[in-house]
């Protein structure tokens, strides 16, 4: 859980820039439409009428959700330790 390997600084202020998040909304699409056609295969093997269809298009959106806020949980939860360091940096200079 604190192991911070993987995470990267995104500028070199060490804030967040829109290109992190750029792929999310491909990632949220994606995961739904391929969640709708495993659906729909399912729906064709099985016989039923869009049942498949429907809960493959819930769960993708689930999914892909619960993905887009964990990246963004993770990017607010580093930005929150960056300046809290940044504060406690500026009280040791003697700045307020």
């Amino acid at each position: 859980m604190g192991d911070k390997k993987g995470l990267r600084k995104s500028s070199p202020s060490g804030e967040s820039s829109g290109a992190d998040f750029a792929g999310l909304g491909i990632q949220f699409a994606g995961a739904i439409i391929l969640f709708l056609f495993a659906g729909q295969w399912v729906d064709k093997k099985l016989g039923t009428d869009g049942l498949f269809t429907i809960i493959g298009v819930f769960v993708g959106g689930g999914g892909a959700f619960y993905n887009m806020y964990r990246k963004i949980s993770a990017a607010q939860r580093r930005d929150d330790e960056e300046r809290a360091a940044r504060r406690g940096h500026d009280r040791k200079d003697g700045q307020p």
